[in-house]
């Protein structure tokens, strides 16, 4: 199974499809799901992510943060400790120590995938994590009076109905690991918080859709949108 999103709906999604994933083959008739990957768009500008982002030319931890946490099998402790937000500190202040570890992690292995995967272990997920691009990947928006916003804080804040998205650059690589988890699903579901975070979450299926060939899903079962309850 492949869940595909950002914001919290993904991590509302995947705190609950956790509990059916089999640890062992001799689970599966009361886990279900043999195997869960969860992509994570890395189009986030705003708050601590963005800040990193700009400073520390990282990509944006915190929506990776959140799926970690929510699959952790230990929320209680070391999840706590990842989503702990910094209320005062020169610099330290708004950021959270996940996003902090992410960040010092990718460029101790210089490589954001290997510090997603690191950190997975660290957290004992259940599950694997990827970041649907190693890119540095803008959202652009435009507008139904013909306007030009980009970048997805400036979108969301921006009030106006949006015509058309896309992303910036125009032809991003996503990784490979994405793509062959794509293809392999048996049922994929999309999750987001925002329309925005559903839009940007089909590019990487457009993607293995065009590397594989497929015309239809690339999945052979199933491709479904999963919204998160309000």
């Amino acid at each position: 199974m492949v869940a595909i999103g950002g914001g919290t709906g993904l991590s509302m999604l995947l705190r609950g499809l956790k509990h059916f994933v089999a640890r062992r083959r001799q689970e599966s008739e009361r886990h279900p799901i043999s195997d869960l990957a969860a992509i994570v768009t890395v189009t986030d500008d705003g708050g601590s992510s963005g800040r990193l982002r700009r400073e520390y030319r990282v990509l944006p931890p915190g929506d990776i943060r959140n799926c970690m946490v929510a699959l952790s099998q230990d929320e209680a402790l070391l999840g706590r400790l990842f989503q702990y937000r910094f209320s005062a500190g020169r610099g330290l202040r708004g950021h959270s120590f996940g996003n902090l570890f992410l960040t010092a992690l990718s460029h101790v292995t210089g490589d954001f995938a290997e510090a997603v995967r690191v950190s997975g272990e660290v957290l004992a997920i259940r599950g694997r994590i990827f970041p649907t691009t190693l890119e540095n990947v803008s959202l652009e928006a435009v507008m139904t009076d013909g306007k030009i916003v980009l970048g997805e804080t400036r979108i969301a804040k921006s009030g106006k109905k949006i015509r058309r998205l896309s992303l910036r650059p125009r032809h991003v690589r996503p990784l490979p690991e994405v793509l062959e988890a794509i293809k392999q699903a048996n049922l994929i579901l999309i999750g987001g918080e925002q329309p925005t975070h559903l839009s940007r979450s089909g590019a990487p299926v457009q993607q293995a859709r065009r590397r594989t060939g497929s015309r239809g899903h690339p999945g052979p079962a199933a491709h479904r949108r999963a919204l998160p309850a309000r």
